[in-house]
């Protein structure tokens, strides 16, 4: 086959650091639209962003020349430094360390957009630990009580 296909859909949640409830209505505006400019200097394409004050959700079309880690390093590592730099709120900004990254099949894409636009309605109902309790159930990983995950 002379040509190469690819079609890599991500769902990526990570938190802030220590879950602290710190992205305020003002910075979530100015964090989506940086996160959406660093996926796209990273080659994917942001199909869904959003989250709660304690963590965010992304949903893109990965770049299949750039390993996971490498561009979830760099989008929280740049958006961290930049919202420290900008001044957009007063305690010093940080990311948890580890994220739960979640392959997308094609057929669920709607829904899972429909998923991260509706992250206030959801989380009246669920806390962020539950939801991340239940994504790793799904699929069959669990957190072995560090921020790192095994394979079950």
């Amino acid at each position: 086959m002379p040509h190469t296909f690819y079609k890599i859909w991500l769902h990526v949640v990570f938190s802030t650091y220590n879950c602290e409830p710190i992205i305020t209505s003002k910075l979530e505006f100015f964090l989506h639209k940086h996160l959406n400019h660093l996926l796209m200097e990273s080659g994917c394409f942001p199909a869904a962003i959003n989250g709660m004050p304690d963590h965010v959700h992304l949903l893109f079309q990965m770049n299949p020349n750039k390993p996971v880690a490498e561009i979830i390093r760099q989008i929280k590592n740049v958006s961290s430094h930049t919202i420290n730099q900008s001044n957009v709120i007063e305690n010093k900004f940080a990311w948890q360390s580890g994220y739960g990254a979640f392959s997308v099949s094609e057929s669920q894409i709607e829904k899972v957009k429909e998923y991260i636009r509706s992250q206030k309605e959801h989380h009246k109902n669920i806390s962020f630990s539950e939801e991340f309790e239940k994504f790793l159930q799904v699929h069959a990983l669990e957190s072995n009580g560090d921020s790192n995950f095994k394979m079950t």
